[in-house]
C-alpha cells in the first residue's frame, strides 16, 4: 500500500501517517457494519484518505477560473476495488471454463476466446457444426449455472451479457 500511496500521491510527506488514517476508516468502517470484506475496500480508502489530507492542506483562491479546460482532473479509470471485483469475475470465469467437459471447454473457447466460426471449428475438430452449436450452448448454460452456484447474481450476468453484445 505504501508504494501505491507514494506513486499516486507523491506530495505527501508521511506515507506512514496516511496508512495509519486508512487502517483506521477500515476498523471504523467494519465495526458499524459498513463491509462484510475489509481488502476490496483498502486501496479506495487510502485514495480517499489521501484526497482529504490534499484537501485540508490546500489553500482556497477566491479567484475566479477562467480557463475551466486547464484544470487537472481526477483520473476516471477504475479504482482498486473494481479492479480487484473485475480480476475476481475474471478468475472465476476462467475456472467456470475449466469445469466444462473436455469436447465443450474446446469448442466453447475456440468460439468465445479465438473468435472462430463454427465451421472453422467443426473442421479443427472433426464433428459436425451442429455438435459445435450444441456444444456452445451446453457450454454457456454450465458456465451460467457455475457462476449462479458461486454467488454471481442474475442481474450481474445479465449485466454482462449486454455489454459484451
Amino acid at each position: 500500500m505504501r508504494s501505491y500511496l507514494r506513486s499516486r500521491f507523491p506530495a505527501v510527506t508521511d506515507i506512514d501517517d496516511l496508512v495509519q488514517e486508512t487502517y483506521a476508516r477500515l476498523v471504523h468502517a467494519r465495526s458499524s457494519g459498513k463491509v462484510a470484506e475489509a481488502r476490496p475496500y483498502l486501496f479506495t480508502t487510502a485514495r480517499n484518505a489521501a484526497l482529504d489530507l490534499y484537501r485540508r492542506n490546500q489553500i482556497v483562491g477566491v479567484d475566479p477560473i477562467a480557463e475551466m479546460d486547464q484544470l487537472s482532473v481526477l483520473d476516471d479509470g477504475p479504482d482498486a476495488a473494481e479492479t480487484l471485483s473485475r480480476d475476481q469475475e475474471l478468475t472465476l470465469l476462467a475456472d467456470a471454463i475449466r469445469a466444462l467437459p473436455d469436447r465443450c471447454r474446446q469448442v466453447v473457447t475456440l468460439r468465445k476466446l479465438h473468435g472462430l466460426s463454427h465451421r472453422a471449428i467443426a473442421e479443427k475438430l472433426g464433428i459436425s457444426e451442429n455438435t459445435v452449436s450444441a456444444q456452445i450452448t451446453l457450454g454457456c448454460f454450465r458456465i451460467r449455472d457455475f457462476l449462479l452456484a458461486h454467488g454471481v447474481t442474475r442481474d450481474r450476468l445479465t449485466q454482462a451479457q449486454q455489454q459484451n453484445d
